[in-house]
C-alpha cells in the first residue's frame, strides 16, 4: 500500500479536530496519503467524515482508532479539586471523570462495514479476531509502536505495517502500557533509533513518525528504511486542517518549548508549554481517559476565550519549523525538499 505512493508522505491522524476530510482529500491530490482520526468521535460522526472524504476524493485513505486501555483505579479526588479551582478561572466546572472505551466496538463495526482501505490503531494492539474481520473487509492494518517489544506484539496479531513513533512526536505517545513511574510513560527512542531497533525485531514495513516537518526529515527516514513518513505537526497549520485558531496563532509565534505531560488527559502527550502544563504536570495521575473528560470543559472554555494557557496545544518538538498554507502545496514542497536532500547526500557519498 504505502510503498506505492507517488509521494511517500502520510498526513497523520490528529484527534480532536485537526484531521478533516478536506485535509485527507487535499493530501491525496498531491500524491500523498491521509488519515481521519476516529478518536473522540461517535460512530455516527465518524461515518459522516468517511462519507465526506469519499465524496471529496476517490483516492484511498485511512482511519485511526484508539485501542481501549485498562481502567485506572487511582483516586482522582485530589486532581479533581485542583481542576475545580482551575475551572473557576473560566466560569466552568470540571467534567465527569468517567472511563469509557471511546465507542470502540461501534466504530470497529463501522470500519468493517465501510471497508476502509487502511485502519490504524494507537495505544495498543487490537484483538486478532478484529484484525481478521478487517482483513476480510479488505483493510490494511497499521499499529503504532514505540519499542521492539510492542512491534513484536503487533506482528503477532497480524498487523500489515507498523508506525514507529519517536519521542519527538506531538500529541499522545502510543505506548501500549503507561508506566506510571516514568514521566514519558515508557521506553524512549527517537524516530531514527526506533526505526533501527524495530527493523531488527520484525520484517514488517515501517512508517516513521515523530518531529518530521521538512523534506530533509522525510529523506532521512526513507534512507533509514521507512516506506513512508507520517507527519502531523507539519499539517497543523494547513488551510484544510481543523486546528483551533488559538493554537494556530501560538504555533505561528513559534516561541514556546514543548514538554510531555499527563496533565490534560492522564496519558503522556507532547505539547506546547503553557500555564496549565507547568502547574499541573507534577500532580497529574495516570488515568486516561478520565483526565481527558475532567479537563475537557476547561480546555473548551479557554479556547472560547482565546486563551492558550489552559488548552492542550499538542505539537512536535520541531513545530516552529513546520510549514503552513494549502495542504497540496505543503506536500509538494516536502517532496521537493526531500529529493533535494537525497541528491545532496548521494553526491557527498560518491
Amino acid at each position: 500500500m504505502f510503498d506505492s505512493l507517488r509521494v511517500p508522505v502520510i498526513a497523520a491522524p490528529m484527534a480532536g479536530g485537526p484531521s478533516t476530510p478536506e485535509l485527507v482529500a487535499a493530501t491525496a491530490r498531491a500524491g500523498a496519503f491521509g488519515f481521519l482520526a476516529g478518536g473522540y468521535l461517535s460512530a455516527a460522526a465518524l461515518a459522516d467524515q468517511i462519507s465526506t472524504a469519499r465524496a471529496l476524493s476517490d483516492d484511498a485513505f485511512g482511519v485511526n482508532l484508539f485501542v481501549p486501555g485498562i481502567r485506572s483505579t487511582v483516586d482522582l479526588s485530589p486532581y479533581t479539586a485542583r481542576l475545580r479551582a482551575e475551572g473557576g478561572r473560566y466560569g466552568v466546572e470540571p467534567g465527569d471523570p468517567r472511563w469509557d472505551d471511546d465507542g470502540y466496538a461501534a466504530k470497529l463495526d463501522l470500519l468493517v462495514e465501510a471497508r476502509v482501505p487502511v485502519v490504524s490503531f494507537t495505544f495498543g494492539v487490537p484483538l486478532e479476531s478484529d484484525v481478521d474481520r478487517l482483513h476480510e473487509a479488505g483493510s490494511t492494518i497499521v499499529v503504532t509502536v514505540t519499542s521492539p517489544d510492542e512491534a513484536r506484539e503487533a506482528a503477532a496479531v497480524g498487523a500489515d505495517a507498523l508506525c514507529v513513533q519517536g519521542f519527538e512526536a506531538g500529541g499522545h505517545r502510543g505506548v501500549f502500557t503507561d508506566d506510571v513511574t516514568d514521566p514519558f510513560g515508557g521506553e524512549l527512542h527517537g524516530v531514527l533509533a526506533g526505526l533501527r531497533l524495530i527493523a531488527a525485531a520484525t520484517d514488517l514495513p515501517l512508517i516513521a513518525a515523530g518531529g518530521l516537518v521538512h523534506g530533509a526529515d522525510v529523506a532521512a527516514v526513507l534512507t533509514a528504511g521507512a516506506v513512508a513518513a507520517q507527519l502531523g505537526t507539519a499539517f497543523l497549520r494547513a488551510d484544510e486542517a481543523g486546528t483551533h485558531p488559538t493554537q494556530r496563532r501560538v504555533l505561528a509565534e513559534g516561541s514556546r518549548p514543548t514538554a510531555v505531560t499527563r496533565a490534560f488527559s492522564g496519558r503522556p502527550a507532547r505539547g506546547l508549554v503553557n500555564r496549565f502544563l507547568r502547574e499541573h504536570t507534577d500532580q497529574a495521575p495516570a488515568a486516561y481517559p478520565q483526565l481527558h473528560r475532567l479537563s475537557k470543559p476547561i480546555r473548551a472554555a479557554a479556547g472560547r476565550a482565546d486563551d492558550p494557557e489552559a488548552m492542550s496545544l499538542w505539537a512536535g518538538q520541531t513545530y516552529a519549523r513546520a510549514p503552513h498554507g494549502p495542504a497540496e502545496h505543503i506536500v509538494t514542497t516536502l517532496w521537493h525538499q526531500a529529493r533535494e536532500a537525497a541528491t545532496r547526500t548521494a553526491h557527498r557519498l560518491t
